[in-house]
């Protein structure tokens, strides 16, 4: 018997039944609209947290005096290690890998005012004429701090597009006046926007030289050492060799800090990568658990399509018998049953396909999240489904080409 007509058998078997059909689907339907669904949103997820991560700026070594990570931190330990300086920073802007080296510091305020408007929970960072380059900022009016700044210690600063929305809507910010931490500083210039990282806006932030930030702000003191103290954000070179040039920074702050070959570092350095491995040991746990719960809805949708392929081997025993009669062979059998569960099967999959996509663009409509549908998320909407009909419908078909054709005509 031809392929094609077993198909067609096949096609108007479920034509026959359609609400029975349906309702075998059903489970199918659900497992396979969720995982499309789960598949999309966090693909989707990815390409926002992968853009955040890359607008830190390309390949950026972080070191600072907490390595970022997963578990749990000895904050006894690290709050006994000594503060990066200065110094450290100029020894390692000597190194031929380093290209851009910036210090940051920085501290929230409360409350900033202008006039009639306000703004709360600004961060202030302290930094020097690198930071443009290392944190990927760049300007939209105006200019950026500059050595001469940092040398002379000027009371200058650099604004987000926050600032200027919430505290200058109607008027230049340029060259106006803003109170911090007593100090009194001319705005020289404004930041495009970044966005959010993390669910973090970055746009709230004022730059001032890192020299007037030691000036006016106060040292941290307490747990605010561990994240408030200087760090320095460095630019390789070639960031094909960040390895190297990590091996490089390593080496001269272990032998600035004089430590042993046998002591562990007491500095971190951190880079995108960290945070990528991060964000994907949280999300792992989340993904494992909703791809689970969808793979339960199939396992019983599965179990649907094979309980109603049994029970059609029952309804049509005398057919079977008079197939086999006329000439079919047990593997015409087999192939017509599994062919009618495999289409089962696929038909739910690609209307949970179709309602898996819709949701995931529903959401990402109505919510922050974004949605993202890639070939290989719609290959396996496809192709699960048919894996999961021939699983389940192997044995009823086997069942149906093992019948007695003579028993089988005899069936009442």
């Amino acid at each position: 018997m031809k392929f094609i007509e077993i198909l067609k058998l096949s096609i108007f078997t479920f034509k026959t039944h359609r609400l029975r059909s349906f309702l075998t689907t059903l489970g199918i339907i659900i497992g396979v609209m969720t995982i499309i669904a789960i598949l999309s949103l966090i693909q989707g997820l990815n390409r926002t947290v992968e853009k955040q991560i890359s607008s830190l700026g390309s390949n950026v070594i972080f070191v600072q005096k907490i390595s970022w990570g997963m578990g749990r931190i000895d904050f006894e330990e690290v709050a006994k290690r000594k503060d990066l300086t200065i110094e450290d920073g100029e020894a390692l802007k000597r190194l031929p890998s380093v290209d851009k080296l910036s210090y940051t510091k920085s501290t929230n305020i409360g409350t900033i005012t202008y006039g009639i408007y306000k703004v709360r929970n600004i961060e202030v960072i302290g930094s020097d004429e690198n930071l443009q380059y290392t944190s990927n900022y760049v300007i939209s009016s105006g200019r950026f701090i500059n050595e001469d700044d940092f040398k002379r210690r000027r009371k200058v600063c650099v604004v987000g597009s926050y600032i200027v929305e919430n505290l200058f809507p109607d008027t230049d910010p340029l060259f106006k006046t803003i109170n911090l931490g007593g100090k009194k500083f001319t705005i020289v210039g404004v930041l495009e926007p970044k966005g959010s990282f993390m669910g973090q806006p970055q746009d709230n932030i004022i730059i001032i030289p890192l020299t007037t930030f030691d000036e006016v702000f106060p040292k941290p003191t307490g747990f605010q050492r561990l994240w408030r103290g200087l760090s320095f954000q460095i630019l390789p070179k070639d960031g094909k060799n960040l390895e190297r040039t990590i091996d490089e920074i390593r080496e001269v702050l272990r032998r600035r800090r004089r430590l042993g070959f046998d002591k562990p570092d007491d500095f971190g350095i951190n880079t995108q990568q960290t945070l990528r491995e991060i964000y994907k040991n949280i999300t792992n746990v989340a993904f494992i658990v909703m791809i689970a719960v969808a793979a339960i809805s199939l396992i019983v949708g599965g179990i649907g399509i094979m309980n109603i392929m049994l029970v059609a081997v029952t309804e049509r025993t005398k057919e079977i018998g008079l197939r086999k009669a006329v000439g079919a062979s047990n593997r015409d059998i087999l192939l017509q049953f599994l062919l009618e569960a495999c289409f089962l099967s696929f038909l739910g999959g690609v209307i949970g396909l179709i309602l898996g996509i819709g949701s995931a663009k529903i959401i990402a409509a109505l919510t922050p999240l974004e949605s993202a549908v890639p070939l290989w998320v719609i290959i396996i909407g496809v192709l699960f489904p048919i894996c999961v009909g021939i699983f389940f419908g192997i044995y009823p078909a086997t069942r149906a080409a093992k019948l007695n054709p003579i028993e089988a005509l005899r069936y009442e």
